[in-house]
């Protein structure tokens, strides 16, 4: 069996009584012949696109339900003959659900393909602050040789300071 979507547009001016013997007639239908109703979800009347047999307002209904194709051929000839529907519309949905289905298989297994994350990079460091609040404006940059301080450190020499400090 088959699952579909039927949406028909009855009458604005049908009761709510009409629509429902009417959605009873459908329902009997297809449970007569051995399908499944899956859920039925009234709309209420809604404004259409455009007119149709010069009305500007429809009451949808939502029909979804699993059978085989010769019921749907009946449920859209009982559409096709009842005064109070204006418009109707079957969709076979199934297809649609295989294709869904066979699309979160292929991602499962494109994600198990693919290898863990690794680690965050380590994070670049942060620029250095400017001055503080009060200091000059002028001062030294954070970093920069303090003067009067005539301090080298070893990994700072040159190659040729280098080797003069290892002859001596």
């Amino acid at each position: 069996m088959r699952i579909y979507e039927e949406l028909f547009i009855a009458k604005p001016d049908a009761t709510e009584e009409e629509i429902d013997a009417f959605n009873g007639q459908l329902e009997g239908i297809i449970k007569q012949a051995g399908g499944a109703i899956d859920k039925v979800e009234k709309w209420g009347v809604r404004r259409l696109a455009y007119r149709v047999q010069k009305k500007s307002e429809g009451y949808y209904v939502l029909i979804q339900f699993s059978c085989a194709a010769e019921v749907v051929k009946e449920v859209e000839r009982r559409l096709r003959v009842t005064d109070m529907v204006l418009k109707y519309l079957t969709v076979r949905i199934d297809e649609k659900l295989k294709w869904l289905e066979k699309r979160k298989k292929a991602r499962a297994k494109r994600a198990a393909r693919r290898p863990a994350p690794a680690a965050a990079p380590p994070a670049m460091p942060a620029e250095a602050p400017g001055p503080a609040p009060g200091a000059p404006p002028g001062g030294p940059a954070p970093g920069a040789p303090v003067p009067g301080e005539a301090h080298v450190a070893v990994d700072q020499q040159t190659p040729v300071e280098q080797q003069q400090g290892q002859g001596e």
